[in-house]
């Protein structure tokens, strides 16, 4: 019996831009998946990963010598490097070498096996085991990485280039390096970027510079394309890092640049936010979500306080909680899913479901608008409630806005809905604290006060006469604002499946 795998760019040269190989596909026997080295052992492509097998106990192995990483003294002969971790693998006459992540203290650094004078069999070995490690991701990925020396209280350099880099390169990704000067930047790159060129942008950052980077491409002349060519990515160099927590799993730069190596393409919803400003309408794009009352007045309201760390936060909560703070609004709302055991469906459903194609792609521009803008009269059907003591109102596309803040359990990649949570401004001390405790501990959707919806859109008029509106943790005009959702009009790169990673409910029996 055989098995057929594709032969990946032997060549070596990692400075080429991978271009899917137009090498000879190589037949690989059964008995092939394990790789014969003589006196040096085995490597073995087992069910779980690369088994390394030694004849000789681990302290005196060739393997141990060529890299401890791999193969610690144990009473073992032999170890497993999960196919995950495996970054690149070729062979040649002189050599097999075969790159890998592995866990060093708090990080994953890349490793090497080498092995000198390989046997016959070693190029295809060398495929078939890039094949198992890669699945359906694309190797060798072409990244415009940026880099905002201002993330991560200035520590996103030093992230890049002690955990990211290394990573990347050690997969043979090809890099095109740019520091963003100032706020905006970024979207002027998008916006300017050669979208033939790259597979991704990746943002080391927090999640500013992917709002950049959405509203860059949005302002092209071919929005929809570059919105579907070109993958958003975030490295983990921020404060909050939303979208590395949904799609990586993970706020460790380096566990998230080995996600982005083997992550796949995802479409994403977007929403488009218009606002009446200076007395035009501006039309801007939200991938993450859209704040008024408490979570905007805490998170905008105690910039100043920044320096704290999480702590602010905190104090920003307990502060407003404590003076009973509320917000008036007039809301109306496109519900396309109402009622937390209906949402708690949808949610499996959207899991099970095939997922739906975005339309038009070819075509110029962002998609028209189904619902208008905040200046058009109110779409039909939407419900209109005036709320004179709000709570919070908040809609997100993701479960997690940070690490350990799951406010939409239900949130699925690209359902056609961004999931919002309302609460009421007028509930007793105890049950607010109660309810924002819940946040952390991951029951904040089964709390008595908390409304959860799918919505397909929203008009919000704020009745204070000052406060904050955030989107995508950014500040923006404290003016009327309508929310419109595009199923799938992004792209991203996440770890495959089709929900976020980690988060959600568990599926009933």
């Amino acid at each position: 019996m055989h098995h057929r795998y594709t032969l990946m760019a032997q060549s070596g040269d990692s400075d080429a831009p991978f271009e899917p190989p137009t090498l000879a596909e190589t037949l690989v026997d059964d008995a092939d998946q394990t790789l014969d080295l003589g006196d040096a052992g085995k490597l073995v492509l087992a069910e779980d990963g690369l088994r390394i097998e030694s004849p000789e106990a681990p302290s005196e192995s060739p393997f141990a010598a060529c890299c401890p990483a791999a193969f610690s003294p144990s009473d073992s002969k032999s170890r497993t490097i999960p196919y995950h971790l495996v970054l690149y693998a070729e062979s040649s006459p002189s050599h097999l070498e075969i790159a890998f992540a592995s866990r060093a203290s708090k990080r994953l650094i890349p490793s090497t096996l080498s092995f000198p004078a390989p046997p016959p069999l070693a190029p295809s070995f060398a495929a078939a085991l890039l094949t198992r490690a890669y699945g359906p991701a694309l190797p060798r990925k072409r990244l415009k990485i940026l880099v905002n020396p201002f993330g991560g209280q200035g520590r996103a350099q030093a992230l890049y280039n002690a955990e990211i880099k290394p990573i990347l390169d050690a997969a043979r990704c090809v890099l095109d390096v740019e520091t963003t000067k100032a706020g905006g930047h970024a979207g002027v790159i998008a916006a300017e970027l050669d979208i033939e060129a790259y597979d991704a942008v990746v943002c080391c950052s927090g999640d500013g510079l992917p709002h950049e980077v959405f509203n860059g491409l949005a302002r092209r002349a071919d929005a929809r394309r570059a919105l579907g060519r070109v993958a958003v990515s975030q490295m983990p160099c921020g404060s909050g890092n939303a979208l590395s927590w949904n799609l990586n799993g993970t706020g460790s730069a380096s566990e998230a640049a080995v996600a982005l190596v083997k992550g796949v393409r995802r479409g994403v919803d977007l929403a488009s936010v218009t606002q009446v400003v200076g007395g035009e309408v501006v039309r801007s794009l939200s991938f993450l979500s859209q704040a008024y009352g408490l979570v905007a007045d805490i998170d905008l309201g105690t910039e100043g306080l920044r320096w704290m760390g999480d702590v602010r936060f905190t104090l920003g909560v307990l502060a407003r909680i404590l003076a009973r703070t509320t917000y008036a609004a007039d809301v109306a709302v496109g519900v396309q899913v109402e009622g937390k055991e209906r949402v708690r469906e949808a949610w499996e459903a959207g899991l099970e479901g095939k997922e739906e194609e975005e339309d038009g792609r070819e075509e110029e521009g962002l998609p028209p608008l189904r619902f208008g803008t905040v200046g058009d009269a109110l779409p039909t059907g939407w419900t209109a409630v005036s709320v004179p003591e709000l709570g919070n109102f908040y809609a997100g596309n993701m479960p997690l806005m940070s690490a350990d803040t799951t406010f939409f359990h239900a949130a699925l990649p690209r359902d056609g809905c961004f999931d919002l949570v309302t609460t009421p401004g007028d509930i007793s001390r105890m049950d607010a604290l109660g309810m924002m405790d819940s946040v952390g501990k991951g029951t904040f959707f089964d709390d008595k006060n908390v409304e959860y919806r799918k919505v397909v859109g929203y008009r919000l008029t704020p009745r204070i006469p000052s406060g904050y509106i955030s989107i995508d943790g950014e500040k923006f005009p404290f003016v009327p604002l309508q929310v419109e959702v595009h199923r799938g009009l992004g792209t991203v790169i996440g770890l495959p499946g089709k929900g976020y990673v980690g988060v959600g409910f568990a599926k009933k029996e």
